[in-house]
């Protein structure tokens, strides 16, 4: 079904700033927050609005900025000089939108879809030709502050040109605005740059409408869509702020927290009813986590999925690993890429793992590693054992160990090599050959025993030392 034009709605996000204050080579829209570039925030926000296109403003650092953006469906637009707001947003080419278009600046991660749309429906709904968000804050600052006159929008003031009166007033200028396209493409051009800094200010567009008599309207909002991030200290804050607002979200669902000042758990992760969260566990990227699963504190998971009833213990790292129901990994276990733990399979610690198929019921209680590696069902691996997967001609193989294998502690499997089914090796064995199914494999080197070996050198030095 087409899209009445009237009904199309355009987001303009403007990125185009050094952000001078962040102190930083980073532009400042791809500084992180929660995890994601903050402009990342930006525009899911805008196409979970309902946004039928997204026009980004870039200038300093374009070209990292469009390998974030380009890659969400957003069309880049380049403003060259940094002459004003209202500049920035000629950029865009505005007189080729259709419908009704939002501006906002791309350092406001905390904006939500919901907010965005609630802008339009007021705007909609009031036929507004023009209307900026607003917000009540405790300490306005440097923002723009409202003056409204019998309660209607009057004039937007800045804050280095307002009165002591005017600065009294608590409800400011978000940054944030809802008009025509129409209306955006006849007024743009009429703005000047007749100030002090010779730059063009979108803010001039509320006094220019209200000149013209046309509708405009302040729609006001939540303080949270005013937070912008100018320095790292704001960017501390919005990260926190997030944070806390997944962590909400997620006790509202069923999770349980000990402590949810202290979880870090970013956007995009899932996490079922009945976990339990301990203090200081960070879960981010695209991690999935079942019901019932324990994490304790002090892990770290990463774009990794976690079954119903697993115990992740204190101190565990997890990377791009699957770790099926009722799995049980650490203290200090290391999962690392394309690691795959089975049904009831226990991984102790300072066990390290890499692309390995670790079977059911298998166990590696403690300070192993294990590379390159597919392990059978019911496997016992004992304390030391090494699969050795990295070669002379620096390639790497692969150890098969079969189902119900006993594996002594301190050995070394040199890859590739397979174990059949049953087998036992016995410990401190260097394994390079196949071993059958049912076999007992022991390499060690041989023994050699001297006796009195001992007694016999401390007798020498006693002679060597009264010699002297």
């Amino acid at each position: 079904m087409s899209v009445n034009s009237s009904e199309k709605l355009t987001v303009i996000a403007l990125a185009a700033g050094k952000g001078t204050r962040m102190k930083s080579p980073l532009p400042k829209v791809l500084h992180p927050v929660a995890g994601r570039p903050m402009i990342e925030k930006v525009i899911q926000a805008s196409k979970g609005a309902g946004a039928a296109e997204v026009r980004v403003i870039v200038g300093h650092g374009q070209n990292l900025v469009r390998q974030v953006v380009e890659p969400m469906g957003v069309a880049c637009y380049v403003q060259e000089e940094q002459l004003g707001t209202a500049h920035a947003v000629r950029c865009a080419k505005p007189e080729t939108i259709e419908g009704d278009v939002v501006i906002m600046n791309g350092d406001h991660p905390l904006i939500e879809a919901s907010d965005i749309k609630d802008f339009v429906r007021h705007f909609r709904d009031e036929k507004c030709d023009l209307a900026v968000v607003t917000a009540v804050i405790k300490t306005p600052g440097e923002f723009g502050r409202i003056v409204r006159h019998r309660g209607e929008l009057a004039a937007i003031v800045e804050a280095k040109d307002a009165s002591v009166e005017t600065l009294k007033i608590k409800e400011i200028n978000t940054g944030i605005y809802v008009v025509k396209g129409s209306v955006l493409a006849e007024y743009l051009p009429k703005i000047s740059n007749n100030n002090s800094k010779k730059e063009f200010y979108i803010t001039d567009l509320i006094s220019l409408c209200i000149s013209d008599k046309l509708r405009v309207q302040a729609i006001q909002s939540t303080p949270k869509v005013a937070v912008g991030v100018n320095n790292q200290v704001e960017l501390a804050k919005a990260t926190r702020l997030l944070f806390k607002r997944k962590a909400m979200r997620l006790m509202e669902e069923g999770v349980l927290m000990i402590d949810p000042r202290t979880v870090y758990v970013e956007e995009s992760v899932e996490i079922g009813a009945g976990t339990v969260l301990y203090p200081n566990v960070f879960i981010r990227g695209r991690s999935k986590v079942g019901s019932f699963t324990v994490i304790e504190s002090n892990s770290f998971i990463s774009d990794s999925e976690i079954g119903d009833s697993v115990q992740v213990r204190g101190g565990s790292y997890l990377e791009q690993t699957k770790l099926h129901n009722k799995v049980s990994v650490g203290p200090y276990a290391r999962l690392r890429p394309e690691t795959e733990i089975f049904e009831e399979a226990h991984v102790g610690n300072f066990v390290e793992m890499k692309k390995v198929k670790f079977g059911k019921k298998s166990k590696a209680g403690h300070l192993t590693y294990l590379g390159d590696a597919e392990i059978g069902e019911e496997v016992n691996v004992g304390c030391g054992t090494i699969t050795c997967n990295y070669a002379a001609d620096r390639k790497k193989y692969k150890t098969k160990i079969g189902n119900r294998v006993f594996v002594g502690s301190d050995t070394q499997f040199v890859a590739p090599i397979e174990v059949g089914d049953d087998a036992i090796i016995g410990s401190g064995s260097t394994i390079t050959k196949n071993v059958p199914a049912k076999a007992l494999a022991v390499a060690r080197g041989k023994q050699f025993v001297k006796e009195n070996y001992a007694v016999k050198a401390t007798e020498q030095e006693v002679a060597e030392t009264e010699s002297k």
